[in-house]
């Protein structure tokens, strides 16, 4: 559980938070991490509960590891199917929220195209209402930057201050790349650097107080921890990369290019990867990734916030 100190209704971005909840919500993580993987949690912290997971986008690890980390709770989970909802007749998002939240529901994990929309429904939703942003727009993906925090912590130890981390690919549209960026200001990384094609580099505010280089080599030499990003085709407008083939050539983390890393360097991605065009499959697969850890993690990650947030709501 949260300090009394460091309690929090809602997690909706983490730049909200301070390093005393962060790191709390980190050690509650790996405490549950057996629990995440299937051993049994008694008394069963959220049997009075009902998750609703309402998801307005395609996913499969974040919607599965948090429907998985309610039921290792115990809590009742509702899987909103909105194909087949009345959002498909005209319904309102509010008025959704309103229906589910006079059936029962008590926590709410929200994934959207718009960003700011989980906060939005924040200030109109009912007191005893508890909501997680599971991804907004391109703007915060905090439970995935939870989950990275705890690989690399779990990698590299508690102390973030002589860490060398890189970032690498399509910032600009990435929300999971601004979780981790706040997440790594709060725990105060030794060395942030970010590297991209100009045309996928984020606005400047958000590069504040990290380093930026002009190529992936430049990036990778000598750090601790590489992560690479998926390439958003989907949020692109045409012409930003020239092909696939030229992306993998110039930023793609290959064999030799991750060699340039410290040794013992560790390689992230927030999945889904798409093969040849971010990672080659030696990387990918090779003994120097933790990409299924940060998969692994991303149950227990959410356990801790579904328990944090009941324990604020109870």
């Amino acid at each position: 559980m949260l300090p009394m100190n460091t309690s929090i209704r809602h997690l909706l971005t983490l730049d909200r938070l301070n390093a005393e909840q962060l790191n709390s919500l980190l050690d509650q993580a790996e405490a549950l991490s057996p629990q995440a993987l299937g051993a049994p949690l008694s008394p069963p912290r959220l049997a009075d509960k009902t998750v609703v997971n309402l998801f307005f986008e395609p996913s499969t690890r974040t919607r599965s590891s948090f429907e998985l980390a309610a039921k290792r709770l115990g809590a009742t989970v509702l899987n909103f199917d909105m194909a087949n909802s009345s959002t498909r007749k005209g319904e309102t998002l509010a008025d959704t929220l309103y229906t589910l939240e006079a059936m029962g529901g008590d926590i709410f994990v929200v994934r959207h195209s718009g960003d700011g929309v989980v906060a939005q429904l924040a200030e109109i939703c009912a007191p005893r209402t508890c909501l997680v942003n599971a991804g907004d727009g391109k703007s915060a993906h905090p439970t995935q930057g939870l989950l990275d925090m705890l690989t690399i912590r779990q990698h590299k130890g508690r102390d973030f201050s002589g860490l060398k981390v890189a970032i690498i690919g399509d910032i600009r549209h990435s929300r999971v790349a601004r979780s981790d960026l706040h997440a790594l200001r709060i725990l105060g990384a030794g060395e942030v650097r970010l590297a991209a094609p100009e045309s996928l580099l984020p606005n400047a505010d958000v590069m504040q107080g990290f380093r930026v280089v002009d190529s992936a080599d430049a990036a990778i030499e000598g750090v601790d921890v590489v992560m690479t990003l998926r390439l958003q085709r989907e949020r692109m407008e045409d012409g930003l990369v020239s092909s696939m083939e030229a992306y993998f050539r110039d930023w793609g983390i290959t064999p030799e290019r991750l060699a340039l890393a410290k040794p013992d360097a560790i390689v992230m991605h927030p999945g889904p990867m798409n093969r040849g065009v971010e990672i080659a499959d030696a990387v990918a697969d090779g003994p120097q990734s933790v990409i299924r850890q940060q998969v692994s993690n991303g149950v227990a990650a959410r356990m801790a916030v579904l328990s944090a947030l009941h324990a604020e709501s109870a």
